[in-house]
C-alpha cells in the first residue's frame, strides 16, 4: 500500500490548494442602451434591452 514517505508541510499543501478554490467575478460589460452594467449575454435589468429590441418590461 502506499504511504507518503514525509509529512506533507502545511506551506506546502497550502500553496497546492491555494488556485482551487478562487472564485472569479463576473464579466459585467456595459448597456448599449442606457450604460447600466449588466451580465454579458443577458436582457439588461434596466431598461430590459437586448441584442437592440425590448424584451422585459421595466415600467416602474
Amino acid at each position: 500500500m502506499a504511504v507518503p514517505k514525509r509529512k506533507t508541510s502545511k506551506a506546502r499543501r497550502d500553496k497546492r490548494r491555494s488556485n482551487v478554490w478562487k472564485l472569479s467575478a463576473p464579466a459585467l460589460v456595459k448597456c448599449p442602451n442606457c450604460g447600466e452594467y449588466k451580465l454579458a449575454h443577458r436582457a439588461c435589468s434596466a431598461c430590459g434591452m437586448y441584442n437592440g429590441r425590448v424584451v422585459l418590461n421595466t415600467e416602474a
